[in-house]
């Protein structure tokens, strides 16, 4: 390895981002020739491996976003060290059901065996492969490696007062909870979700539940929250209708002993008695969409014609740093287009009389060449006009913004609206690649792999990643692709329609009425009285954003300008503060408060979010026949190049 004494690292968050730095230094360790001499501390409150997120013990009702043939956290590019112990999730659960260890639990084992490839595990499953996965590392541990685990929170990270330094010229006191230290070569910052300060909103809704004896739950992890505290039979009003909504919907129905059934061509709920009636809103009104029932991650009969590598390479062999609403979104949108109305005439062969002529005409409008007098788009809508009747188009924005330019009479009129709507999108979501609807949404999914590798580390301008990507695309794509298993639609209108749970409608307004001592929440476009109730759910996952965290490490980095918050420039010349920490490009080194980049700190994770876009998910395991996306494993990858730059290779 080329130095004399113990190179020593410390890890600080135990989650899979952190285990994936871990995996990588003993993979890196095992392939020297020789023993290797590396100490590491791994540092979090929470066990390692399943980190705060992924704990085993929570509620078999919080499911993965993800099928079980996606997630994994053992690298799979021939390019990469060879892991020394570990394999994807779904090898992991396959192995499970034919050689169980002895310390899965019963109800462990109960999912793994009605587990299959495509069903959506629980968290806690996860959480448990995560667990094991550590535990083979650690029974694979190459000689003059050495680890030590505390279950503790780090503090601080700060340079020795005695001017100290390391084997790599640098270290690191890190300070514990309690009053420990340690010392450190290099620190690996693997934070994952970290606690954040509320809005303003939030801040006056707390205080005045507070003072008026209601309850109001913060933004939270779901597993972290006490459910049994929201009363039965009452209101619950529930801000947020994404992902931790269904969590919240679960564990306040059938967490509480109520049944869905299969009552034939659709589910019924039975209720237990136990059940608060919740009264949900978001700003559409309505739940993201469901994914469509697909073989794989993404649907095989879409392939992006458009946003292209070969696209992307275009854009850098001309110089061009591409804009998102310039350069990018045309060439998608193209792939949205092309996916709807070609499974359009594959799955409704009545609806486009002449198929070979409309085809060949749409093919031409969507070519990528300057139009002499006519744009794309409207290129293709005269198109459309030839060869396609309205109620056969696509309306892009309106999937998203389903009950935009609606109104209601009554919140009866608008409950039904809303279940109309869930039964429609599980229905299209069952048809699969048979849907034109889902397969736009199909190019939309697989654009985002695309689009995370083309905008990593600087690859789109600043105004346009804050005004497009993040600007408007984010929210758009998410509520289209980013949904729920369909299930979960299903059972979201059997509550409907069992009276558990109603709406609010779009663009809610919630306050607190103070002489009734009640929230309230009010939709413009509901002819119904406000929503009230004494309790508030807000259904949404704390900020990412670092200036507003409300994590002691993070705090004591900034204050003392070791790391500070990357500022992007605004179309019109503003600087405005983004999401994430400013970094050099990888192995992500914090940049300081004045500039300059020292060495021996590193960043993984969601803290990167003004380098990468969408560090939240998985890394994807390698699917068989499906496409090989290079955004797929990039987080693996990241932990790779820190680990060879730890190790000093």
């Amino acid at each position: 390895m080329g130095k004399s004494s113990s190179i020593r690292v410390a890890i600080i968050g135990a989650g899979p981002r952190g285990t994936s730095v871990l995996e990588r230094l003993i993979a890196h360790a095992a392939a020297q020739t020789g023993p290797a001499a590396v100490h590491i501390d791994v540092i979090d409150p929470y066990p390692a491996g399943p980190g705060h997120v992924w704990q085993p013990g929570q509620s078999r009702l919080y499911l993965m976003n993800t099928q079980a043939f996606y997630p994994t956290v053992i690298p799979e590019d021939p390019r990469l060290a060879p892991p020394v112990a570990g394999t994807t999730f779904d090898r992991w659960r396959a192995g499970q059901l034919l050689n169980p260890l002895p310390s899965l639990s019963p109800e462990e084992l109960a999912e793994l065996a009605a587990l299959d490839s495509r069903d959506f595990p629980s968290r806690a499953l996860y959480g448990r492969y995560l667990r094991c996965t550590v535990e083979e590392l650690l029974g694979r541990l190459p000689d003059g490696v050495t680890i030590v685990f505390h279950e503790t929170e780090a503090l601080s990270v700060r340079a020795p007062a005695d001017g100290g330094t390391g084997t790599t010229g640098t270290a690191f006191d890190v300070g514990l909870a309690g009053g420990a230290s340690l010392t450190a070569d290099s620190v690996v910052l693997a934070l994952g979700h970290i606690p954040s300060r509320l809005n303003i909103e939030q801040r006056e809704l707390q205080a005045s539940a507070g003072q008026l004896g209601l309850r109001y739950f913060p933004p939270a992890v779901p597993a972290d929250v006490d459910w049994s505290a929201i009363p039965a039979g009452e209101p619950v009003l529930v801000r947020g209708m994404g992902l931790n909504f269904f969590d919240v919907m679960g564990q306040l129905t059938e967490g509480r002993g109520g049944k869905f059934i299969d009552a034939g061509p659709r589910l019924e709920y039975q209720p237990s008695g136990q059940e608060p009636l919740i009264v949900a809103a978001s700003r559409r009104g309505t739940p993201y969409r469901a994914k469509a029932a697909l073989d794989g991650y993404y649907p095989s009969s879409v392939t992006l014609r458009y946003l292209t590598d070969a696209a992307l390479e275009r854009f850098g062999s001309a110089g061009i740093r591409p804009g998102f609403d310039h350069d990018l979104w045309p060439l998608l949108h193209r792939d949205v287009l092309w996916a709807y109305y070609s499974t359009l005439v594959r799955s409704q062969p009545g609806a486009v009389p002449d198929q070979e002529t409309f085809l060949d005409a749409l093919d031409e409008a969507l070519r990528p060449h300057a139009h002499s007098s006519t744009h794309w788009e409207d290129a293709v809508e005269s198109v459309l006009a030839v060869h396609v009747v309205p109620r056969h188009r696509l309306d892009l924005l309106g999937l998203a913004a389903p009950l935009s330019g609606r109104s209601f009479a009554s919140r009866a009129e608008l409950d039904a609206a809303v279940v109309d709507y869930l039964m429609d999108d599980a229905r299209r979501s069952a048809l699969g690649e048979q849907d034109p609807v889902k397969m736009a949404i199909g190019a939309l999914h697989h654009g985002r792999a695309v689009l995370k590798t083309a905008v990593a580390d600087g690859g789109i301008t600043d105004e346009s990643w804050v005004a497009g990507l993040r600007g408007w695309f984010e929210s758009f794509v998410e509520g289209l692709a980013s949904g729920p298993p369909a299930l979960r639609s299903e059972q979201l209108a059997a509550l409907a329609r069992a009276g558990v749970v109603s709406f609010v409608g779009p663009d809610p307004r919630f306050s607190v009425d103070r002489r009734a001592g009640r929230f309230t929440a009010v939709s413009p476009w509901v002819g119904s009285p406000p929503m009230t109730a004494t309790t508030m759910v807000e259904a949404l996952a704390p900020g990412n954003r670092v200036s507003a965290n409300d994590s002691p490490l993070l705090q004591q980095l900034l204050a003392d300008g070791l790391v500070r918050p990357r500022l992007m420039m605004t179309a019109e010349g503003a600087p405005v503060q983004s999401t994430g920490l400013e970094v050099t490009a990888h192995p992500y080194r914090p940049v300081s408060a004045n500039g300059s980049v020292g060495e021996g700190l590193y960043v993984l994770g969601l803290q990167l979010s003004s380098n990468q876009w969408g560090t939240a998910i998985a890394a994807e395991a390698f699917q068989p026949g499906g496409p090989a996306y290079a955004s797929g494993q990039r987080t693996l990858r990241d932990a790779d190049e820190i680990a060879q730059a730890v190790l000093g290779y």
